[in-house]
């Protein structure tokens, strides 16, 4: 019986005994884990870490970024902190790259006095868009026939050399520039985000993009195609003011925040600094051959050091693969064309087959809408309308395009009716004589005036009778009383429209070649 009265308290002193141990344990916790306790180097330097920091990449801060490239653009201040920046563009404005040379001195001889070349993108920062980049940007293609996603503002850039667009890529430009000089190049983005939204309903949310520019230098073969750096920064694209409304809007909202949380925000900068990134993967942009388009001369349209324009653009033209095609096509069914075979302003004909009407598009200078109109035939083109094409093609070449299908001539100047005296003379003589069954009319020449001067009327006249223009020695008027004035550039632009001259010749004196006097 005692011993059943003691057990209770031989179990309350060992509870007791537990709970001063773990008291004790506990109140040493914050003794060990004091300052002096342990150093974070000693723990960096544990084998484990040591093995984990051996696979990361090298710092950047040793590694040669041999150049830097800068967008003249602010970023957005509601970007939170360690996110990229993203940087908001308008539609079609033309936004400065500074091009700048990183390199310190002595690195990178090899580019030292040479030139580089550069190719400018505008990609899709969404993975799951960049998967059906292709088919996005053919959809775009539909939709906005004949513009392009990215051009250069070439008269306001300055130090790039031959500059290209190849119609076939619409959203990519290269250029050559030299790193030791002034570069600025000017680009124009044509698209928006919200063009490449699912679905559209008013107030969606517009997708990111990646500006992306790849600088290649040359080779021992003289191609750029050896890779030197690659960076890229997010935007977006609004329409024209949108990007400014938005920036304002982000501004107001920071402003509404309190203190704490603007802290975790970074601040808007002015410029948007290009950051290191892996080269874009399509190598068929990244070779020097010629390609459609293009000039494969580097003189094409040089940008000086100061702003100026280039003297002109080539005509984007179709692939030298179609043009074969077109042309071999057409040499077995050349009865479909005029018989003019050469004037590039022929008329194009209903049964003219889709590979003639291609070869039409492209002597008619509409060559970027070849791929657009790949299946149509010369019915086919010939069956829309005015507002068809304008559709299409836009207003300007809708409009130039739709005045070609339908063979529409440009009204001279000025119309001239010429008829040779001789003729008049038999006619008359004839109405003399009596003979009233013979005709009694006369027949009269066109000569069409652009020009309105006495050289292009002497020509006129010359092909009309197919004789030299040497031969004319000079053109008279008939004046009053039968004298005869000097036809100048003034008298015929002061000529009625229309007005009726006969032609009578008049041997010249000092040589061998005659007058003609209009009477």
């Amino acid at each position: 019986m005692a011993w059943a009265l003691k057990l209770p308290l031989t179990d309350e002193v060992i509870e007791s005994g537990l709970v001063q141990d773990f008291d004790a344990s506990l109140s040493g916790i914050g003794q060990e884990l004091g300052a002096g306790a342990y150093s974070m180097s000693d723990v960096l330097a544990l084998p484990i870490f040591k093995q984990e920091e051996s696979n990361l990449p090298p710092d950047s801060e040793n590694k040669i970024l041999p150049f830097q490239y800068v967008l003249c653009a602010a970023t957005s201040p509601a970007i939170k902190l360690h996110d990229e920046t993203l940087t908001y563009l308008n539609q079609g404005q033309s936004y400065e790259i500074r091009m700048l040379d990183n390199r310190k001195m002595g690195e990178l001889p090899e580019i030292t006095g040479k030139m580089v070349k550069s190719i400018i993108r505008v990609v899709f920062h969404d993975r799951r868009l960049q998967y059906t980049e292709h088919q996005q940007l053919e959809g775009w293609r539909w939709n906005r026939p004949g513009d392009r996603i990215l051009d250069l503002d070439i008269p306001m850039s300055v130090g790039m050399v031959d500059p290209r667009a190849n119609p076939t890529q619409l959203n990519t430009v290269e250029f050559l520039w030299d790193p030791s000089k002034r570069t600025s190049v000017f680009i124009q983005v044509h698209c928006i985000s919200t063009e490449f939204t699912m679905r559209k309903h008013g107030g969606e949310k517009g997708v990111p993009f990646r500006i992306q520019i790849d600088t290649f230098k040359e080779n021992d073969g003289e191609e750029y195609t050896e890779h030197q750096h690659s960076a890229s920064c997010q935007v977006k694209v609004f329409k024209p003011k949108g990007a400014d409304r938005k920036q304002k809007t982000d501004r107001e909202k920071m402003e509404k925040r309190a203190p704490q949380e603007k802290e975790k925000y970074q601040p808007s900068y002015e410029t948007t600094i290009l950051t290191e990134c892996s080269p874009w993967p399509e190598v068929t942009y990244v070779n020097n051959s010629p390609s459609p388009g293009f000039n494969s001369s580097h003189n094409s349209f040089p940008v000086a050091e100061g702003n100026g324009s280039p003297g002109h653009q080539p005509e984007p033209v179709v692939q030298v693969a179609d043009i074969e095609s077109c042309l071999t096509d057409t040499i077995l069914s050349s009865h479909l064309l005029t018989r003019d075979s050469e004037s590039v302003h022929q008329n194009l004909l209903p049964a003219a087959t889709p590979q003639d009407a291609q070869l039409w598009l492209h002597r008619n200078r509409f060559s970027p809408f070849c791929r657009l109109f790949t299946n149509f035939s010369g019915a086919d083109l010939l069956k829309l309308t005015r507002e068809d094409v304008i559709q299409i093609c836009g207003p300007a070449d809708g409009i130039r395009l739709f005045n070609a299908l339908k063979g529409r001539v440009v009204r001279p100047r000025l119309t001239v009716y010429v008829c040779q005296e001789s003729q008049q003379a038999r006619e008359q003589q004839q109405k003399q004589n009596g003979d009233t069954a013979s005709s009694t009319f006369f027949v009269y020449h066109a000569i069409y005036l652009e020009d309105l001067t006495a050289v292009e009327l002497t020509e006129k006249i010359a092909q009309l009778f197919n004789i030299s223009p040497r031969q004319i020695s000079q053109i008279f008027k008939q004046g009053p009383t039968g004298i005869h004035v000097l036809v100048s550039d003034e008298m015929i632009q002061n000529f009625q429209d229309e007005v009726c001259f006969v032609l009578d010749t008049m041997k010249a004196e000092t040589n061998d070649g005659y007058h003609i006097i209009l009477k």
